[in-house]
């Protein structure tokens, strides 16, 4: 077994066919399929199933790619600390939910420290990934957020990833609508009142793990719902379709928002934690340490 053979299997995973596969990879579908199958003879263990509708996982596939991601990540940190053409630079990564005082305190720091080489990462991500990227070290730090809907959730995948939280702020439930919307003008809503409207939410693209949302009302059953991964798409989807989203109130210093967004508090109350993430025990870097730090100034709690 080698790396080469489960990047393979990663792709046919996340492919609908192995020709699909080979060609996202640019090898030829049989060097693929008998990449695949020698691994498959070498394993022991059959990892896809090919039918005439494609190919798809087995159960033994399922448990090898929840392991073979964790490898593919990790061979490409090393790859790229000490086999690419940066590997000379200051190297720092943060992966995040979508929080400004998150990307100001990576600005700050980049700013106080100014390397003549580096190269930083800031990862606007799901849920998830922050939780992963900081459990293998593809960054230092994460910024993430739970309510009471999902605390339970979160904490428990803190604890099994090895990671430790620290919270930083709480705040209460808002929903931004554009300013032409017909309540616009209102200090307070109940989220029953915005029935006829679309609430667009962060796609977290795993509806199994719901509860892995970063906003809340999280069990709320919204009779209109559209995901979105981008947030230049989410602002047009909620000016066009007089739609709304649920967050934390936090429009200040985003000045991009505040040309056209306003928010309104939710009557219904779920509020928001937010903190930030280490492996449990570890030792941050000089950066790690700054940017935790940087993050502290907005601590409330």
């Amino acid at each position: 077994m080698n790396i080469t053979q489960i990047k393979y299997v990663l792709e046919v995973s996340n492919s609908s066919s192995i020709r699909e596969a080979a060609t996202r990879l640019f090898v030829s579908q049989p060097a693929l399929s008998a990449s695949i199958k020698e691994l498959e003879e070498e394993l022991g263990i059959l990892l896809f199933e090919r039918t005439n509708k494609g190919i798809r996982l087995t159960d033994e596939g399922r448990e090898f790619v929840t392991y073979a991601k964790k490898v593919a990540g990790q061979y490409e940190i090393l790859e790229d600390r000490y086999l690419s053409k940066d590997s000379d630079k200051e190297r720092f990564s943060v992966s995040s939910q979508h929080y400004n005082f998150a990307i100001k305190a990576f600005t700050a720091l980049i700013k106080k420290f100014d390397p003549e080489k580096y190269v930083f990462s800031f990862h606007e991500t799901k849920t998830r990934d922050v939780l992963e990227d900081v459990r293998t070290l593809k960054s230092e730090v994460g910024i993430i957020s739970f309510s009471g809907a999902n605390e339970g959730v979160i904490k428990k995948l803190i604890k099994e990833y090895g990671l430790e939280f620290t919270p930083l702020m709480s705040r209460e439930t808002y929903i931004y609508v554009w300013r032409d919307h017909e309540f616009a003008g209102r200090k307070e809503i109940s989220i029953d009142e915005l029935s006829d409207y679309p609430c667009i939410a962060f796609d977290q693209s795993d509806n199994s793990n719901f509860y892995l949302t970063e906003e809340a009302m999280a069990d709320y059953d919204f009779v209109k719902l559209i995901k979105s991964d981008d947030r230049a798409t989410t602002m047009e989807l909620i000016a066009e379709l007089h739609g709304y989203a649920i967050g934390s109130g936090m429009l200040a210093g985003d000045k991009a928002i505040l040309k056209g967004m306003v928010s309104i508090k939710l009557k219904e109350e779920d509020p928001l934690i937010i903190g930030y993430i280490v492996r449990a025990g570890s030792s941050l870097s000089g950066y790690g340490k700054e940017y935790v730090d940087e993050l502290l100034k907005y601590k409330e709690l």
